[in-house]
C-alpha cells in the first residue's frame, strides 16, 4: 500500500523520540516495519539531502601555497636571496626565488593530489547500511538513508543516523564517541521517561555510536546534520595528515644538515676572505651558491609526491591505506596473520554434502545458483521424496539470515556464505522460502556469537507449536543434542568419523538440529538452548582456495615472509586447506591448545606452524603478541569487531573492505577492497617499491648536491677561480629539482623486490653502505667538473667559456647517475633501462634541452655570463660523464660479489 510521504518535520523539530512507543514513531515517520518503498525514499533523499556531516574546514588555496615556504631549509634560502638583492645582484636574486617557487608550485600541485586522493579513500570507504525497503533487505551506502528507512543492526555496525529502536535482541552499544561513557550500555525497544537525557535514552540509537553485542532492528529519525552528533559539532572521522615517521625523520635530517651547511658556509666565508683575500661581496656570493647547492630543499617535496603516489597504486590493487606510516612499515613485515574464508579462499561456499543419520548425500553444483541435484552411493536421488533431506534443509532455510536473490543475470548472496550455502541447498530440494516462513514464522531468535558458537530460532506453526531450529559449530551443537532424527540416541563415534572425513576433504562443516518447546512460548533465551535438542545432519561444505592467493602465498614466502592462516574450523579442515594454499600444516596449532600454553610457550610453538584453527579473537590477540615477542613485524587481517583489539595490536591491522565491521575498518591501517589475500601480497609489493624509491631519491639528491657544493668549497680552499659562479649553481639546481629529482618517485619496483628479505625495523635512513655512496659520487662527480673546468681553463679559453663546460659537465654527470640510481645494486645494462620508467627519460631529455638554452641562448648568456661551446667540448664532457657512469657501476659490480641486495 502506497502511503504519503512525510512531512519535513522528523529531522527538523525537538520531538522527544525516546518517549513515544515504536509504533508511535513509525506512524510520526509514516513508515512500517516492512520499510520505505523506493519511490518514498527517493523523495525523502531529494528533500532532506544525504544523511552526512557537513566537511570540516579546509584550508584555502592560498594558505596551502604559503606553507610550502614554512619549511628551515626555505628560510635560509630565502634569506640568502634578501640579501643578494640587497647587494643589488637581480639575477642571483631572481634565480634563488626561483628555485623557493619552483619548489613551493611542485609541493602545492601534489598536496592537493594527494588530499584529492586521500578524499577518495574515504570515498571508498563510506559506511555501509542495511535496510528494509519493501520488505525486501537491502546494502545501501550510510549517505543514501532518510527518515523511515528501516535498519538493520549486528554486532560490529556502526550505527549510520539516529534510529528509535522498534524492536532488539541482547543489544549493547558503545556510545563514547557522544558521551564519554567507555562501558558498553544496554539498549532496548521500550520507551524512556521524555526527560531522560543523552546518556539514559535506552530506546534510541545516536549515530557514530558502534554496537558491540546483539541485533536490533530500529527507525532512522534523523540523519546528517540533524542528528545528536551533527548538532554537537563532532566529526565521525578525520582526514588523514600527509605526516608519517618517514617525513618526520626526513625534517629533523633536514635541519641537522642545514645547521651543518650553515656552518661549512661561515668557515668557508673567513677562509676565502682572510686566507686568500677574495671580496666580501664575491666571498658571500660563493657561500650562497654552497648553501643552495647543499641543501636538498626539495627532499621534503620527493618524499610527498612518493607517497601520493604509491598510496594510489595501492588502491588500484585494491589496497587502500587509512594510515600513510603504514606503506613505510609494509616494508618491514615479516609475518602475515590471514583469515581463511573469502581472504584466502573464494568466499563462495556450497554445500557438496549433507551427512544423515542414516545416509550420506552428495550435492552437485556450485556457487550461489540453485543448480544441481542430489544422489546417494552414485544413484541419483529426488529430494521431494526423501524427508529426512527436506527436514534437513528446512532448519538451514529457516535458521538463517542470509538471503540469495537472481538479479542482473547472476545469483547473489546478501549476508553470511555459510548460509548462502544453507540457502542455495533448500532450493535445490524445492524448498520456497517465502512458503516456508509463512507454515513457520520466526518469532525470536540468539544471534551468532563466537562465544557461544551457534545461532538459534524459534517458530510458531498455526496451531501455536514451539519449535527450535538450531545450527552452529558440531562439537558445540553435537553436546547439545540427546537424540538423532531417526530416533536412535547419538552415536558420538560415526559423527566423529563423518567430521574427519569431511575435513579430510577440506570441507567446513555445520551441524543442524531441532527440538520442541513448550505451545506458545513466544521468547527465545540462552536457558533454553540445553540438551535437549534432535540432530538432523551435517553440512558439509566447500570454499576453495583462491588461485591468486596460492600464487601470492608463494611470493610471500619468497620475500622471506611466513603466512599464517588463522581460522574458526576444525583443525583437519584447516590443515587441508593450509595444505593446499603451500603452508606448513603438519602441525596446526588449535585455539583449546592455545588456551592451554603461557607466553613463552606459544611464542615457542607458533613458531612451528602455519595454521590455527578453531581461533578465536581473543586468541588472534594472544597470537599477534606472541609473533612480536619473537621480533616479527606482523600483519593481521580481521574483519569482526572483536578483531578491533588485535588489529590495533599488530604492526599492521588489515580489515576487509567487503565482509568487514566498520569496527575492524576503523582499527585497521589497510582496508582490502576485495578482501583478498593477493591484495596484501600486493601492498607489501608496493610499501617495498614505495620505501625503495625514497632511498633512490636519497641517493640519488645527497651525492648530487654534495657534488655541487664540493666544486665551490674545493675551489675556495685551493685560493682558484671559482668553476661556477652562485648564480649558475643555483640555475643548476633550479633545473634539476623540477627533472631528475621528481623522475625516481615515479620508478617501478625493481625485479627482485619481493625475493628478498624484509627490511630491519630499526635500519637507519642512512645506513653505512647509502653514506659511502653519498661519498663516493660526490667526489667523483666534484672531480669531473673540477677537471673539465681546468681541461678548459688550461687550453687557454675565456673563463665564462670554461664555466659553461664546468656547469654542462656537472649536469651531464647527474643525467647519467640518474640512471645509475634506479638500481642500487643491479647493473644498469638491462634493456629496459632507458624504457623502464618514461619519466627518467624524458626528465633527461628535458634537463638537457634546458643545458642548450643556457649555453646558447642570447638571453640566457646574458643572465648566466654563459658562452657558447663547441662539439669537441661537448664530447669530452659526454667522455667524462660515462666515466662516472661506469665508475658508479664497478662499484655496484664489487658490491653484487660481497653478496649485497640492497643499501
Amino acid at each position: 500500500m502506497n502511503r504519503p510521504a512525510a512531512a519535513p518535520g522528523p529531522t527538523q523539530d525537538d520531538r522527544r523520540w525516546h518517549a513515544l512507543a515504536a509504533s508511535e514513531a513509525l506512524e510520526a515517520l509514516q513508515s512500517s516495519p516492512q520499510g520505505l518503498t523506493a519511490p518514498e525514499a527517493g523523495q525523502r533523499l531529494e528533500q532532506y539531502g544525504r544523511n552526512e556531516l557537513p566537511p570540516p574546514p579546509k584550508r584555502s588555496p592560498l594558505l596551502r601555497f604559503l606553507l610550502q615556504f614554512h619549511n628551515v631549509l626555505i628560510y635560509v634560502l630565502l634569506a640568502a636571496a634578501a640579501v643578494t638583492l640587497l647587494l643589488g645582484h637581480l639575477v642571483d636574486s631572481g634565480v634563488i626565488l626561483g628555485v623557493v617557487v619552483i619548489n613551493a608550485i611542485i609541493g602545492f600541485v601534489q598536496e592537493g593530489k594527494a588530499e584529492k586522493a586521500l578524499e577518495a579513500v574515504q570515498a571508498m570507504l563510506a559506511s555501509q547500511a542495511v535496510v528494509l525497503r519493501g520488505g525486501q533487505r537491502h546494502e545501501i551506502r550510510a549517505a543514501e538513508l532518510v527518515p523511515g528507512d528501516i535498519v538493520l543492526l549486528a554486532s560490529g555496525d556502526r550505527v549510520p543516523a539516529d534510529l528509535r529502536l522498534v524492536r532488539s535482541k541482547n543489544l549493547r552499544i558503545n556510545e563514547a564517541a557522544l558521551t564519554g561513557e567507555s562501558a558498553p550500555v544496554e539498549k532496548s525497544a521500550a520507551a524512556v521517561g521524555e526527560q531522560a537525557v543523552l546518556a539514559e535514552r535506552a530506546s534510541m540509537c545516536y549515530s557514530g555510536t558502534g554496537v558491540t553485542f546483539g541485533q536490533a532492528t530500529g527507525v532512522v529519525v534523523a540523519t546528517g546534520g540533524q542528528t545528536e552528533l551533527g548538532r554537537i559539532g563532532k566529526l565521525v572521522a578525520g582526514v588523514a595528515h600527509l605526516a608519517t615517521p618517514l617525513t618526520r625523520k626526513l625534517e629533523q635530517f633536514a635541519r641537522r644538515i642545514t645547521a651543518f651547511i650553515i656552518a661549512a658556509s661561515a668557515v668557508t666565508f673567513a677562509f676565502g676572505h682572510y686566507v686568500h683575500g677574495f671580496g666580501a661581496v664575491e666571498m658571500f656570493l660563493a657561500v650562497v651558491g654552497l648553501a643552495v647547492a647543499a641543501i636538498p630543499e626539495g627532499l621534503p617535496v620527493i618524499v610527498t609526491i612518493t607517497l601520493a603516489i604509491g598510496t594510489q597504486a595501492m588502491a588500484r590493487r585494491n589496497a587502500i591505506v587509512r594510515r600513510l606510516p603504514a606503506v613505510e612499515t609494509l616494508g618491514s613485515v615479516t609475518v602475515i596473520c590471514s583469515d581463511k574464508t573469502g581472504t584466502l579462499t573464494r568466499n563462495e561456499m556450497t554445500a557438496v554434502r549433507a551427512i544423515l543419520p542414516t545416509r550420506t548425500i552428495e550435492v552437485s553444483g556450485a556457487g550461489y545458483a540453485p543448480d544441481g541435484g542430489f544422489s546417494v552411493d552414485g544413484e541419483t536421488l529426488d529430494p521431494a521424496t526423501a524427508d529426512d533431506l527436506l527436514h534437513f534443509a528446512r532448519c538451514g532455510l529457516l535458521c538463517n539470515d542470509a538471503e540469495v536473490r537472481h538479479a542482473e543475470g547472476e545469483w547473489r548472496l546478501a549476508g553470511d556464505p555459510t548460509e548462502g550455502a544453507l540457502v542455495t541447498l533448500a532450493l535445490k530440494c524445492g524448498l520456497d522460502r517465502g512458503d516456508e516462513a509463512g507454515s513457520l514464522p520466526r518469532v525470536d531468535e540468539i544471534p551468532f556469537e563466537s562465544e557461544h558458537r551457534y545461532m538459534a530460532t524459534l517458530h510458531h506453526d498455526h496451531a501455536g507449536h514451539a519449535r527450535v531450529y538450531l545450527k552452529g559449530a558440531p562439537e558445540r551443537v553435537l553436546s547439545l543434542c540427546r537424540a538423532q532424527a531417526n530416533g536412535q540416541p547419538i552415536d558420538r563415534a560415526y559423527w566423529d568419523e563423518r567430521l574427519h572425513a569431511a575435513a579430510r576433504d577440506g570441507q567446513r562443516v555445520l551441524a543442524l538440529a531441532a527440538c520442541e518447546l513448550p505451545r506458545n512460548t513466544t521468547a527465545l533465551s540462552m536457558d533454553d538452548v540445553t540438551d535437549r535438542f534432535t540432530l538432523l545432519g551435517l553440512a558439509g561444505m566447500i570454499d576453495p582456495p583462491r588461485p591468486e592467493a596460492v600464487e601470492a602465498v608463494a611470493q610471500c614466502q619468497a620475500a622471506g615472509i611466513r603466512v599464517k592462516m588463522i581460522t574458526g574450523d576444525h583443525s583437519v579442515t584447516a590443515a587441508a586447506i593450509g595444505a593446499q594454499l603451500g603452508l606448513d600444516a603438519e602441525h596446526a596449532l588449535a585455539g583449546q591448545e592455545i588456551e592451554g600454553l603461557d607466553e613463552a610457550a606459544l611464542a615457542e610453538r607458533i613458531a612451528g606452524t602455519d595454521v590455527v584453527a578453531r581461533a578465536s579473537p581473543e586468541h588472534k590477540l594472544r597470537l599477534v603478541d606472541a609473533l612480536q615477542a619473537r621480533g616479527e613485524i606482523v600483519a593481521m587481517t580481521g574483519d569482526g569487531v572483536n578483531d578491533a583489539p588485535a588489529l590495533k595490536s599488530a604492526d599492521i591491522g588489515v580489515a576487509m573492505g567487503h565482509k568487514g565491521t566498520d569496527a575492524a575498518r576503523e582499527a585497521s591501517d589497510v582496508v582490502l577492497t576485495d578482501d583478498n589475500f593477493a591484495s596484501i601480497a600486493n601492498a607489501v609489493h608496493e610499501g617495498r617499491t614505495i620505501f625503495d624509491n625514497i632511498k633512490k631519491s636519497l641517493l640519488f639528491i645527497l651525492p648530487t648536491n654534495g657534488g655541487q657544493a664540493g666544486v665551490i668549497l674545493l675551489a675556495v680552499f685551493l685560493g682558484l677561480a671559482l668553476p661556477v659562479t652562485a648564480v649558475q649553481i643555483l640555475w643548476v639546481n633550479m633545473v634539476t629539482t623540477v627533472t631528475l629529482a621528481i623522475a625516481l618517485a615515479f620508478e617501478p619496483a625493481e625485479s627482485g623486490v619481493m625475493q628478498r628479505p624484509p627490511r630491519p625495523p630499526a635500519e637507519p635512513l642512512i645506513t653505512r653502505l647509502v653514506l659511502a655512496r653519498v661519498v663516493y659520487v660526490s667526489v667523483l662527480v666534484m672531480g669531473v667538473t673540477f677537471a673539465m673546468f681546468q681541461w678548459e681553463l688550461g687550453r687557454g679559453v675565456a673563463l665564462e667559456e670554461a664555466r659553461t663546460a664546468a656547469v654542462n659537465m656537472l649536469v651531464l654527470a647527474q643525467i647519467v647517475y640518474l640512471f645509475n640510481s634506479r638500481r642500487f645494486v643491479a647493473h644498469a645494462f638491462a634493456p629496459g633501462m632507458l624504457t623502464g620508467n618514461p619519466i627518467a627519460l624524458w626528465a633527461a631529455l628535458g634537463l638537457i634541452a634546458l643545458q642548450m638554452a643556457f649555453t646558447y641562448l642570447p638571453l640566457m648568456q646574458s643572465l648566466f655570463h654563459t658562452a657558447p661551446i663547441g662539439l669537441e667540448v661537448w664530447l669530452r664532457m659526454v667522455a667524462l660523464a660515462m666515466l662516472v657512469f661506469l665508475l658508479v657501476e664497478i662499484e655496484k659490480a664489487v658490491l653484487r660479489r660481497l653478496g649485497v641486495v640492497r643499501l
